[in-house]
């Protein structure tokens, strides 16, 4: 009796962990940090880590969406980059001396957030496109995508009068947008940026958890066969996951644009590397099916803090790409495991 009990308890301990590794790993870093030097613990640290993680994890989010899905999209970067500088082009003070057009007239603030954000969402819809309809495997499509989207954005980027010049001085309202704070100074706020990110996480939890587009979603990634014969419309619902990613990808462009105060054709360059390791970590299993809101969150975070925490400590950035490599292949595999358990 004595043997059995023992037994449950062990087996429920290691379920305990299983299911609440990540969550583990975050806090065992941080505590590890901290340990070493207690002023990472500051509230000027949280906030700046937060504030680094924002567009991480709205592009983390779109990825998401494709990788539940059972593919995934390397285009996602590039689509960051070519959103941020349609956005920033649109937005320079009138009295710049390099203004990307000399001739247009101060726009609304929202207009061009909004044709970036549509441009986004135009290159997702052609992903989806591609892999719905033509039955191009998601990595071949996003890769050509990748390559086409990083060529259109240099081609916008080159046109006269800029020339390839990085774009800057961008309107104070547009700069707010990512620098901007909520509260009573710089240290005791909410950065508005900060606060968009979640607001997208909970429209994103929504949809996963409480639309008919999240439950197909799960559906199409557990079992594309299954979905079909269900009576699923897998293209028309892969299209419209595909949009929607790269609508989000196209925020992430605009917000990463008024966080930095400007932009170039290089912006984006492999942050689909880093989304997708941080939905990995996360717990989005890369067979599809599998992923949470939360889980993409803390995966981004922890991303984040091995970037901020091991530099505020010392340790030298190539330290931090063995250890971020580590935490990824351990995470692959042990989906990787779950999977052929649950086979």
């Amino acid at each position: 009796m004595s043997s059995l009990t023992e037994t449950q308890n062990s087996k429920k301990v290691s379920e305990f962990f299983t299911k609440y590794a990540i969550y583990i790993v975050l806090v065992v870093l941080i505590a590890g940090i901290a340990v070493y030097d207690p002023r990472f613990l500051s509230v000027d640290i949280l906030r700046d880590i937060l504030l680094q993680s924002s567009t991480r994890v709205i592009i983390a989010l779109g990825i998401a969406f494709v990788l539940i899905t059972g593919g995934t999209d390397l285009s996602a970067g590039r689509i960051v980059g070519i959103t941020a500088v349609i956005s920033a082009s649109m937005l320079q003070m009138p009295d710049y001396a390099r203004k990307f057009f000399p001739n247009l007239p101060e726009l609304p603030l929202i207009v061009p957030i909004l044709i970036a954000i549509a441009v986004g969402l135009l290159f997702g819809l052609i992903n989806g496109i591609i892999v719905a309809k033509f039955n191009v495997p998601p990595f071949i499509a996003t890769l050509g995508s990748m390559v086409a989207v990083y060529g259109a954005n240099s081609l916008y980027f080159d046109m006269k009068p800029n020339q390839s010049q990085p774009i800057g001085g961008l309107r104070k309202d547009f700069g707010h947008l990512g620098t901007g704070y909520i509260g009573p100074n710089s240290t005791y706020s909410i950065p508005y940026i900060v606060i968009i990110a979640v607001v997208v996480a909970i429209i994103v939890w929504v949809v996963f958890n409480k639309t008919k587009l999240g439950k197909y979603m799960y559906a199409i990634g557990g079992n594309i066969h299954a979905a079909t014969v269900s009576g699923i419309n897998v293209s028309r619902y892969l299209i419209y996951l595909y949009a929607i990613a790269g609508a989000l990808y196209g925020l992430a462009g605009v917000l990463e644009a008024a966080r930095t105060g400007g932009a170039t054709n290089n912006y984006g360059n492999m942050y689909e590397l880093d989304a997708i390791a941080a939905c990995v970590v996360g717990g989005v299993s890369t067979s599809g099916g599998i992923g949470t809101v939360p889980g993409v969150l803390v995966g981004v975070l922890i991303f984040s803090v091995i970037n901020y925490g091991l530099t505020f400590i010392g340790i030298s950035p190539y330290w931090q790409l063995i250890v971020k490599g580590l935490i990824i292949v351990i995470a692959v595999a042990f989906d990787m495991r779950k999977y052929m358990n649950s086979k």
